[in-house]
């Protein structure tokens, strides 16, 4: 029986391929992979072979955003046992032999590996296929009543809920969100179960300003931008303007999370209006521990992500899903269904 995957080769060229059984290791649990969402580093890997400075130089597996069920626990008895549902962690922390980074901050240690990603040489592949072999230590099992399909926002979810939580405590607070994509929604969703007392949200697209007013966010047209005056603003649209607007909404001793990565090298920013209304401007990457509380608020309802997924293709239309999720104006997040 096929094992079929989706492999980046080269820029513009992704195929689905048979790669072949998983062989786990003592400490790995097999798991059928249910669903993947669609990432921007996906994206980026199929467009341009390479996702900012991690430059694919041999054939990689894509996909860290997945869920699914184990089909054979770990052969050294920890982890779930099989047939338990799963979403998982992709992060394996690691150091390079002389950087120092926070203990209590895994996603900052600096030769970390991620599934999916082509920072190292061999590539660390990724989970978009339908069996695959994964620690036990990335696997989150999945409360009763939570879909795996949900559960696959648990990922960017989690990244979302560092970025916003970077800002500290915004309970009673005014966020705005720059960029309406998934993860812009997902950091909507987030501001709201965080306590923030308005959200406001905005984005170049119809599509995106849309679902951001369903999920409760007031949506301001770019030209507003400098009247909100916000405490908080999230910047995840990840562009260059994106961080001229973050910057024009944060009000006076405000807030500016970083949360969409900027491209690499020098970005211009408006520093003076940053130093003169004393904002603060602080970089998120990735997550930590949070994915834990994410699968419990997906669990009850408090996290509300209905409207974000707007799509689901099978995984043998890779390369439509792709095509999709690369267009703000179609879609929000792209699933891809692995299932057999």
């Amino acid at each position: 029986m096929a094992n079929i995957g989706v492999v980046a080769h080269a820029a513009g060229d992704v195929r689905i391929d048979d790669i072949g059984e998983p062989r786990p290791a003592p400490h790995e649990a097999v798991v059928e992979i249910a669903y993947g969402g669609v990432c921007g580093s996906d994206l980026h890997y199929w467009r341009h072979g390479a996702a900012g400075a991690s430059i694919l130089r041999e054939p990689m597996v894509l996909g860290h955003e997945v869920s699914g069920t184990v089909s054979r626990a770990a052969a050294d008895g920890s982890g779930p046992a099989a047939g338990t549902p799963v979403t998982v962690h992709p992060l394996t922390p690691l150091g390079d032999g002389h950087t120092p980074w926070p203990a209590d901050r895994p996603n900052l240690a600096p030769g970390s590996r991620y599934l999916g990603s082509g920072q190292h040489l061999p590539h660390t592949a990724g989970a978009f296929a339908q069996r695959v072999a994964l620690p036990t230590r990335m696997l989150v099992p999945l409360p009763a009543g939570l879909s795996l399909e949900v559960a696959t926002l648990a990922e960017p979810a989690a990244v979302a809920w560092h970025g916003v939580e970077r800002a500290g405590d915004i309970r009673g607070r005014h966020v705005a969100v720059i960029g309406a994509g998934p993860i812009g929604q997902l950091a909507i969703a987030v501001a709201h179960h965080h306590g923030a007392a308005q959200v406001s949200a905005t984005d170049l697209h119809p599509l995106p300003r849309r679902l951001a007013a369903a999920a409760g966010a007031t949506v301001v047209d770019h030209d507003a931008i400098a009247e909100l005056h916000a405490d908080v603003v999230i910047e995840s649209s990840g562009t260059v303007p994106g961080l001229a607007d973050a910057i024009a909404a944060a009000g006076r001793g405000g807030t500016v999370v970083m949360l969409g990565l900027q491209r690499a090298g020098d970005v211009p920013a408006n520093l003076a209006a940053a130093i003169t209304r004393e904002l603060a401007l602080v970089g998120s990457f990735r997550f930590a521990g949070e994915l834990h509380p994410v699968v419990e608020a997906l669990t009850d309802g408090s996290l509300r992500v209905d409207g974000i997924v707007t799509h689901v293709l099978p995984v043998t239309d890779a390369l439509s899903a792709f095509d999709v999720a690369a267009d703000p104006a179609r879609s929000s997040k792209v699933l891809l269904d692995l299932r057999a």
